[in-house]
């Protein structure tokens, strides 16, 4: 080969690496902010409880609430319960306390950053990063946003508004996957052939920025598992039936421990 030569493959060879690096680079820091946020003081693995509140004076670890109605309170203080824009906490000692309203059923969740989930938290694992995963799918918008039934484990149903469809192939087979909309983005849950083998069986969360141009981007490194792969006291969602895949989704985060 001549040096011209040589020196052409080199050049083509540190453009591409050049190329790849931004995105590697920031599916690596994407992922270790998100293990950072479930290792946090208040992050889901610190949950240590959830306690399902009766009418009249419930004990909540070291606290004491009070439920009268749909009205919780603790030492005479109204709580904001999590669907509303500003939630109380209630601080006693290192335990923190929320109320949680899953479809008018109130609850009183629990977090330690010393709970055992926390403090022997082994690390997350993923697929290694690929840019063939980074999807860029086309979009077809609802006239009108469509209702989507979403179940959570409890087995409580919601009619929730989807804006639209994402539509992309994968390995030849065309594919759909229909998302809600949480704090202006597309929140895909979905479920497919790696369910319950590589990844959490349950399913796997998927956020992603909203549309343009008939476009939205759907990457798949950014995959991860919900909250109820870390801890039994989440009341996480479940994909819609729509939303489970038949091909298989080799890209995001792998199934962790034993939930």
């Amino acid at each position: 080969m001549t040096r011209t030569g040589l020196l052409g493959r080199t050049s083509t060879l540190i453009l591409l690496i050049t190329l790849a690096l931004p995105a590697t680079t920031d599916i690596a820091k994407w992922r270790a902010d998100y293990e950072a946020s479930l290792k946090a003081p208040d992050g889901w693995l610190s949950v240590a409880g959830l306690v399902w509140l009766h009418e009249g004076s419930n004990t909540v670890g070291p606290a004491i609430l009070n439920l009268h109605g749909n009205k919780v309170t603790y030492q005479g203080r109204p709580l904001q319960s999590d669907i509303s824009e500003h939630p109380d906490v209630v601080k006693v000692g290192n335990i923190s306390i929320t109320v949680i309203d899953r479809g008018g059923k109130l609850g009183a969740r629990l977090r330690d950053p010393n709970a055992p989930t926390r403090r022997e938290f082994t690390g997350c694992n993923w697929f290694r990063a690929s840019a063939s995963w980074d999807i860029k799918a086309k979009w077809v918008a609802y006239l009108q946003p469509k209702k989507i039934a979403i179940t959570n484990i409890l087995g409580m149903t919601d009619q929730e508004p989807s804006p639209g469809y994402a539509e992309f192939t994968v390995d030849g087979a065309t594919v759909r996957l229909e998302p809600v909309t949480e704090d202006g983005e597309l929140f895909f849950m979905f479920r497919d052939a790696t369910s319950g083998k590589t990844t959490y069986g349950a399913g796997r969360f998927l956020y992603a920025a909203m549309p343009k141009a008939g476009t939205v981007d759907l990457d798949f490194n950014k995959a991860h598992n919900p909250p109820c792969a870390f801890t039994a006291f989440a009341t996480c969602p479940l994909p819609p039936k729509q939303n489970v895949l038949k091909v298989a989704i080799d890209a995001g985060e792998k199934n962790y421990g034993k939930h």
